[in-house]
């Protein structure tokens, strides 16, 4: 058996120095830091290198490290993919197809800029209260703004929310992501994003994802692309024809970069997945898939389509800084 620290990123930009300095993403300096104090304890390796390690018994240093990024920002072609070029180290990038494709805004994407745009929190949930109010008068039945408040408003510290938010922005980040169904969430977060984000969708959305350009261009660099579904939505929540479409749709999209229809990669939006979706993963040729789950991935055929990784958090981002227990845990296994 071998083992992988699979590294999870998603922003990754000079954030004070953009137009919105509040996204909590991770700073481009910091993103060097972190590349550098990796190059000290492990060794970084290929998303085929790990494929073999399952599927031929191929054996990997216990300290291999693969980094992957989600979403398909542009910020990954102008920040992340010059470093890691120089380096030669191989980075996986999963592309929602709708946002790069089609020049959609995530939901997820939304609420991440809604958040950074508010200035007072609290006139934010009073907005969400009041389109609450006004689509119970519409006739749909939704739960009471103090019943989701109680519900949802959780302790910020929980495993799900690592950048620690206040339980006010995790009320508003569980209602909108999961708890209204997929129309209400949707109809709320397009109010919300027009109101204090943009007008403009197409044109945000071109400038906060890959173009089509980018991602030739970093995978004649040797970078690999992988599905991330069609629309970034919860696919355990979808029914099998639903899920089907995602993939393949994506995969159809994805070909054009190259991507081996035999053997590819998936990262599950969200984490989200079923028993249903991974055999329709299987079916289509998924070598490998990721979850949210946090921890070391072992690298075997009975979870190849379930391995966990690590977030860029939960390693240190100065170059000279000694192993965490992370990285400690995986030097004690290497030497």
């Amino acid at each position: 058996m071998s083992i992988c620290t699979v590294i999870s990123y998603h922003y990754v930009r000079k954030v004070f120095e953009t137009r919105f300095p509040r996204i909590k993403a991770l700073n481009l300096s910091s993103f060097r830091e972190q590349i550098a104090y990796m190059k000290r304890f492990y060794i970084f390796v290929t998303a085929q290198d790990c494929i073999d390690a399952i599927y031929t018994k191929k054996k990997l240093p216990r300290n291999a490290a693969l980094l992957t990024f989600d979403d398909g920002y542009s910020d990954h072609y102008m920040n992340v993919f010059p470093i890691l070029d120089d380096a030669g180290i191989q980075g996986c990038f999963f592309l929602p197809v709708s946002a790069v494709r089609d020049g959609r805004v995530l939901d997820v994407n939304k609420i991440h800029f809604i958040l950074a745009s508010v200035k007072n929190i609290d006139q934010l949930q009073l907005d969400i209260f009041d389109i609450l109010n006004r689509l119970r008068s519409e006739g749909y039945t939704i739960a009471s703004n103090d019943d989701l408040y109680q519900k949802l408003a959780i302790d910020g510290k929980c495993a799900e929310y690592l950048s620690f938010d206040s339980s006010q922005v995790v009320f508003i980040k569980q209602l909108l992501q999961r708890e209204l169904t997929q129309d209400i969430r949707s109809s709320i977060i397009d109010e919300l994003f027009k109101r204090y984000v943009t007008n403009n969708e197409l044109a945000f959305a071109r400038e906060l994802y890959l173009s089509e350009d980018q991602i030739h261009t970093m995978v004649r660099h040797g970078m690999i692309v992988g599905n991330h579904g069609y629309e970034h939505r919860w696919m355990n929540t979808l029914s099998a024809i639903e899920q089907k479409k995602e993939v393949e749709s994506s995969n159809e999209f994805l070909q054009k970069f190259g991507m081996n229809l035999d053997n590819w990669l998936m990262c599950y939006p969200y984490g989200a997945y079923d028993a249903s979706l991974q055999s329709i993963c299987t079916e289509n040729g998924c070598s490998l898939a990721f979850t949210t789950e946090v921890g070391i991935a072992e690298l075997k055929k009975e979870n190849a389509l379930t391995l966990p990784r690590l977030d860029t958090i939960h390693l240190p981002v100065h170059a000279n800084e000694k192993p965490n227990s992370w990285t400690q845990r995986v030097l004690d296994l290497a030497y």
